[in-house]
């Protein structure tokens, strides 16, 4: 997940802008070195517990005006207002934009995917919910091929909003009922922590073309856009899905 000024940092390792410099080039960015629960993770078998009555998270999401932008490391679509939102502890969380990383951010069991999606949810409180869903080589992604020439005409331009109309979230399918839960932090600067993570358990697919797509666009120099996997320390990572997996 991303912070909306990227223009300081980058994802270029050895860089003095790179991942391993980002607490140190602001004070308001000290938890990127310093903060015990920053994400992304590891989603390892071993850490992870389950618990079959952890509960589906109530989605109530709708068809609403979008656009999308260009911010220089990763592609944005940003809901203007009344996406809907997703319940999570009795907190109604709206929906406010999604963007995308490759390759995947959270690891599983060690490995990376090829793509992950970041939907990303604001509570009145200010506290934030993240759903995350892991994709691999495969089949196109329907959404992506949805929104693949909007993609295209931004190839070139940064920080220009182009208008989508009207997009429906639920596109995305960002449901299911197996899914990991654990408290992390944003994965760009200021990091920020306390972060409600939600990894859907089901990986989807998406085309090699629509990941170059995704990649080319951003016109960065790094080859990834994604955040080294963080120290777990002593946090529990939660498995809503039936006991025997």
């Amino acid at each position: 997940m991303h912070a909306d000024d990227e223009r300081e940092f980058s994802y270029e390792i050895d860089s003095e802008t790179g991942p391993e410099h980002w607490g140190e080039m602001r004070p308001e960015w000290k938890d990127c070195n310093s903060g015990i629960m920053q994400s992304p993770i590891d989603l390892l078998n071993q850490r992870v517990e389950v618990v079959p009555n952890l509960g589906t998270f109530q989605r109530a999401y709708k068809p609403s005006n979008a656009i999308l932008l260009n911010r220089g490391h990763d592609m944005m679509l940003k809901w203007s207002s009344g996406a809907g939102n997703i319940e999570i502890n009795g907190t109604l969380y709206q929906l406010k934009q999604c963007h995308w990383h490759s390759p995947s951010e959270h690891t599983v069991n060690s490995k990376r995917l090829d793509m992950e999606v970041h939907l990303v949810h604001q509570a009145d409180d200010n506290r934030t919910a993240v759903i995350g869903i892991l994709y691999k080589i495969g089949q196109p992604d329907p959404f992506l091929s949805m929104i693949q020439r909007d993609l295209e005409d931004i190839e070139e331009t940064r920080d220009i909003e182009k208008e989508l109309g009207i997009i429906n979230p639920e596109t995305i399918k960002p449901g299911g009922t197996k899914y990991y839960r654990y408290t992390g932090s944003l994965t760009t600067p200021p990091c920020t922590e306390n972060i409600i993570w939600t990894i859907l358990g089901e990986t989807r697919t998406v085309s090699k073309e629509q990941v170059e797509l995704i990649r080319d666009a951003i016109h960065d120099d790094a080859e990834a856009n994604a955040r080294p996997v963080q120290p777990i320390h002593d946090r529990t990572v939660k498995l809503n899905g039936p006991t025997e997996n």
